[in-house]
């Protein structure tokens, strides 16, 4: 077994054996408060979760919940990308934004959703409140990014007279991509916790928060923790695969960017 195949399996070991412990710890304080409807099982959970995934309601709300985070997480790039633009090339608007940013960051989840729900239907909230919360860290990354690209190198564009888009392919994307995926990761999360707070609080129809909060109503508690374990393992398997995509175009990009030097 080579040192690469060594350094998976141990990795895989340590994951599997630390939720193991924690599993175990959970079975642990099951046992010993011994009442499902205060603090189910492991098997419990497991056994409640079967149940729904077997619904075609199931794949329906997870469906619609997905799609709700996937449009706040575009939003927030679309118009974070713009934002860093502006506060990168102008002193006015840096000087404008970066309060705004701020209180955004400041701010908690919740007082958002409540003031957003005054002026807005519940099903468009949890896309509002998703982008709302994600925009300040992609144009605070991003921003970072435009920042640092090479004054040398931006010279050598203007020199060999490249193309506006030319000169955004070839420079400012790989430069900034590194900022860009290091704001997905943080932002990820983020997405999935906004997103659910708000379909909770509101009570968004085809929602897994809206789910959450109708079996905590009906006293369900292992399909309270049911859903979260879905809300979890959807939150990390999208962020896999979304940072594996980011990764892989981030070693594309690389070439581009060693390119420009060689133009």
């Amino acid at each position: 077994m080579n040192g690469k195949a060594k350094k998976i399996l141990f990795s895989v070991l340590r994951i599997v054996g630390a939720i193991t412990f924690w599993v175990f710890v959970w079975f642990l304080i099951a046992k010993r408060i011994g009442l499902d409807i205060i603090f189910p099982s492991p098997s419990a959970v497991l056994r409640a979760l079967r149940e729904l995934m077997v619904l075609r309601e199931f794949r329906i709300v997870v469906s619609a919940s997905l799609l709700r985070v996937a449009y706040g997480i575009l939003i927030s790039i679309a118009v974070g990308c713009v934002l860093a633009y502006l506060i990168s090339v102008s002193k006015i608007f840096d000087a404008l934004l970066s309060p705004m940013l701020s209180v955004m960051k400041a701010t908690p989840i919740a007082a958002f959703i409540v003031i957003a729900w005054l002026w807005m239907h519940t099903s468009m909230l949890p896309i509002f409140i998703t982008a709302l919360i994600i925009i300040p860290i992609i144009t605070s990354n991003v921003s970072q990014g435009i920042l640092s690209v090479n004054n040398e190198l931006r010279e050598v564009t203007k020199i060999y007279k490249f193309s506006v888009p030319k000169r955004l392919i070839r420079l400012y994307i790989p430069s900034v991509a590194p900022y860009f995926i290091a704001a997905c990761k943080s932002a990820l999360g983020m997405a999935w916790k906004a997103s659910v707070s708000a379909e909770l609080i509101v009570a968004s129809k085809n929602s897994i928060g809206y789910e959450m909060l109708k079996e905590k109503q009906n006293f369900e508690t292992s399909y309270v923790f049911a859903w979260t374990l879905v809300v979890i393992l959807l939150s990390i398997l999208l962020e896999k695969l979304t940072l594996a995509l980011l990764n892989l175009l981030g070693k594309k990009l690389k070439l581009l960017r060693k390119g420009v030097g060689n133009a």
